[in-house]
């Protein structure tokens, strides 16, 4: 035996008693993700691979928090405080243009929401029952809900005249609906319609307008990137966007056994009712029509070029939202890895 032999056996032996293998002994990278929104049901698409294992094995050290709300992920993930995090693209495409001259604008890496979530709900006792019965309503929602930003592009697509706002905490929205201090609410169909049931409300009673069903084709959540991590370590957003992949196929064919790792982080959950709520959100923003007809985590460049000029009109922003500088598909896993994610 020689002595490069000796030294390697020697060096292996060291690691074996550390609790290593020669092939995981360098240091895990860490990434510190930033959800949108609390640990709910569609969390579980990212709390699932990282209890899975699936973040670990593709050498990450992956820590992930509930959020409250997309500005805030975008904001934290350009701050330098998380390394990556789930938002709206909407919002991210509202920083951009706001902030040009900012020096980590996060940038989007996949397409999860191939669709947005947002809607308009009302009582059917309010009369209303299609887009342009909203003239004159009083809608509420809080000043950062997606929809309510987003309410100018639904209101052009469907000639809808002007309506009165109400803002409230994202706490009341569904409360106040159903007390009748509002006569209509915006916000994630997922999110306000299960909030409406658990106050009383059947779904029966509940009238809903997609966006998506009304001519407003925007895109929905996005995993976004510091532009730091993209270029020191492009390959850590590669490997963190395949073991996410991985999980979502799993989470997307059984739901239940999905929320199974969102009840570890949150005891206080409801797993009934949070497997409904991913349910819902598998069925209309990511197994949709239009996920199917572009793929799982791409998106279809006319489509984002109509929204980022949409985006630009409707939040009135400092600059013009370039559709080139918010997402880029070169950190994307191969198409074999994404093939199979959504059924039919």
């Amino acid at each position: 035996m020689n002595k490069r032999h000796l030294l390697q056996t020697f060096l292996a032996a060291s690691a074996f008693s550390f609790g290593l293998t020669p092939a995981f002994a360098q240091a895990p990278t860490p990434i510190k993700f930033q959800l949108d929104w609390r640990f709910e049901g569609p969390a579980a698409l990212f709390l699932h691979p990282a209890a899975k294992g699936y973040f670990k094995a593709a050498g990450l050290d992956v820590t992930i928090d509930a959020g409250n709300g997309s500005g805030g992920t975008v904001t934290r993930v350009a701050s330098g405080a998380y390394e990556m995090g789930f938002a709206d693209l909407a919002a991210l495409m509202e920083f951009h243009a706001n902030n040009p001259d900012s020096p980590n604008k996060p940038v989007a890496v996949m397409m999860v929401y191939n669709n947005t979530p947002a809607s308009v709900m009302a009582l059917k006792k309010s009369g209303i029952t299609k887009p342009s019965d909203l003239a004159g309503k009083k809608l509420g929602a809080p000043v950062f809900d997606a929809g309510r930003r987003a309410f100018p592009i639904f209101a052009k697509a469907n000639n809808i005249g002007a309506v009165n706002w109400t803002a409230m905490d994202p706490t009341l929205r569904e409360t106040m609906l159903i007390r009748g201090d509002i006569d209509a609410i915006t916000g994630f169909t997922f999110t306000s319609l299960l909030n409406l049931e658990a106050r009383g409300a059947k779904a029966a009673d509940v009238v809903i307008l997609p966006y998506p069903d009304y001519g407003v084709k925007l895109y929905g959540n996005v995993i976004i990137a510091s532009p730091k991590l993209i270029k020191e370590n492009p390959a850590a957003v590669k490997k963190f966007l395949s073991a996410f992949a991985k999980g979502a196929k799993e989470v997307i064919a059984n739901p239940a056994m999905g929320i199974e790792s969102v009840k570890a982080r949150d005891g206080i959950i409801d797993s009934k009712l949070e497997t409904r709520r991913l349910q819902l959100a598998i069925d209309t923003v990511i197994n949709s029509a239009d996920a199917r007809a572009e793929g799982f985590g791409g998106v279809n460049a006319g489509r984002m070029s109509l929204m980022a000029s949409q985006v630009s009109d409707a939040f009135n922003t400092k600059t013009r939202v370039s559709p080139d500088a918010v997402w880029t598909a070169a950190l994307l896993p191969p198409a074999a890895e994404l093939s199979g994610i959504l059924r039919k």
